[in-house]
């Protein structure tokens, strides 16, 4: 979804840069060019000319406080770009070596630590999860009868257990244990993680998963999460200022991208904790993602080693449901192949993707509820710039409709599962959307008496009918969510 703020907040406020690796001089000019060529996902047409925008510009639109880059070439990180500020009411830039919160990024990372204890014969991608648990079990249900969960399921978001993601705990919460968050009880805030369809039947995301996951690692390693991840994975690739400790320790809050919401104001507390850390719980810079990044393209060519091996990583990189491998969302085939993650908590958005084999990637990190809108457009403009043919704009056609013909999409939707909201309404004869879950709003336009787009993202809304014609849903991501028309 969109995350597309409304409210207008540190317009008078220069947008700071920081050269922070400045790369080589054909870094320099593509790096120009990507800065002044950032463009929404979908462009409508008749409007191409005037639809190429500047980073500085397109942080003060999205209202944006900080934004940080890292890109990766040959086998390195080529050039790092860090823009913004730690907090609106901030005057210390963001730089290299500045702290976000990894979010759902934290996956395929802490993926390496399962992957690697498995390498070690400690686990088997292939067997019950509940070989390994202590103190916990994933309880007997008719899904797993006969087909248990095991560490490959949890990988791939195919275990079929519930719980999407997580919203962490505010500043002065109390901050439940890792049991309480398996089983839903209070103080989590979030459901039972437990199964509610058949493993391996299907590909549905699922925070849920990985924090058991992060559960099975802790038993076997016999060691606290972020000290596994730290002493296996983290420092092993350089990752030295990263950690999954939480609450972030006091002696790392000096140099911490505070995060935002979208109507520009500060998370209270400056940003949640997330005992989830396996699936959410990552501090880090792009610098340090960009190692990840390199440490899986080295690894695949048998150049490094330090974690995993290449035929593990081979095993990691291979396409399961859903385009998913141990870890990371794949795309692409052959040379064109890339791995991936995004990544949204609380005030925070990023994404990161790699080449396996280019030896090419980038990480963008932001401390916004609206970073994603703006790193769409960034993304857009890198692979433009270094001819990678992906993040592409699309050019899309305008029809008129009437108010009256706009109006019947007026109402109140909703993700069954998860019950998030989104309510369409008319202002001005124009149809706009508004998410209940952040107060983000954009206009809908018409392509078709039954699809419509939005621009910033590119997302398609494409409409079901029922009797008589009305409304009774919409789907989005080629019809991935399913949003069930409520009033």
């Amino acid at each position: 979804m969109k995350y597309h703020p409304l409210l207008i907040f540190l317009l008078s406020l220069p947008t700071a840069f920081l050269s922070c690796q400045p790369g080589s001089p054909a870094a320099g000019e593509r790096i120009q060019q990507m800065e002044n060529s950032l463009t929404p996902g979908i462009v409508i047409a008749g409007q191409e000319e005037t639809s190429r925008f500047n980073i500085h510009d397109r942080m003060r639109h999205h209202k944006v406080p900080g934004l940080s880059i890292a890109f990766v070439d040959n086998g390195q990180v080529a050039w790092t770009r860090c823009y913004g500020y730690l907090s609106r009411d901030s005057l210390v830039p963001v730089d290299s070596l500045t702290l976000f919160q990894a979010a759902s990024i934290s996956k395929p990372v802490a993926a390496l630590a399962a992957l690697r204890l498995a390498e070690e014969g400690k686990l088997k991608l292939d067997e019950d999860v509940n070989r390994y648990l202590k103190g916990w079990q994933v309880g007997a249900s008719p899904f797993t009868e006969g087909k248990p969960i095991t560490l490959e399921h949890l990988l791939t978001h195919t275990a079929g257990l519930t719980v999407h993601g997580f919203g962490g705990y505010a500043q002065g919460d109390s901050i439940p244990t890792l049991l309480q968050v398996l089983n839903g009880e209070k103080p989590a805030n979030s459901d039972k993680i437990e199964p509610d369809t058949f493993p391996g039947s299907i590909w549905r995301y699922s925070g849920g998963g990985y924090t058991l996951m992060q559960k099975v690692v802790e038993d076997v390693a016999g060691r606290p999460f972020p000290q596994v991840m730290q002493e296996m994975v983290l420092s092993p690739i350089g990752m030295n200022p990263s950690t999954y400790e939480q609450p972030l320790p006091e002696r790392l809050h000096q140099n911490v991208a505070i995060g935002h919401r979208p109507d520009g104001k500060k998370v209270e507390g400056n940003w949640h904790t997330y005992p989830e850390m396996a699936a959410a719980g990552l501090w880090t810079t792009p610098s340090d993602l960009a190692r990840y990044i390199i440490e899986v393209q080295q690894s695949l060519k048998g150049e490094s080693n330090r974690v995993l091996s290449r035929e593990m990583t081979e095993k990691m990189l291979a396409k399961h449901l859903g385009d998913w491998g141990l870890g990371p969302a794949l795309a692409g085939e052959g040379d064109s192949l890339s791995f991936s993650h995004g990544g949204a908590n609380e005030g925070y958005r990023c994404q990161m993707m790699g080449f396996a084999h280019r030896g090419q990637g980038v990480v963008l990190m932001s401390n916004s509820d609206n970073g994603i809108a703006l790193i769409g457009e960034v993304l857009r403009a890198i692979s433009e710039a270094y001819g990678w043919e992906i993040y592409k704009a699309e050019t899309r056609e305008v029809i008129s409709l009437a108010p009256e013909q706009l109006a019947r999409f007026a109402g109140k939707y909703r993700l069954p599962e998860q019950q998030i909201e989104v309510h369409l309404s008319l202002k001005d004869g124009r149809l706009w959307a508004k998410q209940i879950w952040d107060g983000a709003e954009y206009e809908l336009y018409p392509e078709s008496e039954l699809s419509f787009f939005e621009t910033g993202e590119g997302i398609v809304f494409s409409f079901a009918t029922g009797e008589e014609g009305k409304i009774t849903g919409f789907s989005v991501y080629s019809g991935a969510y399913q949003f069930d028309k409520i009033e």
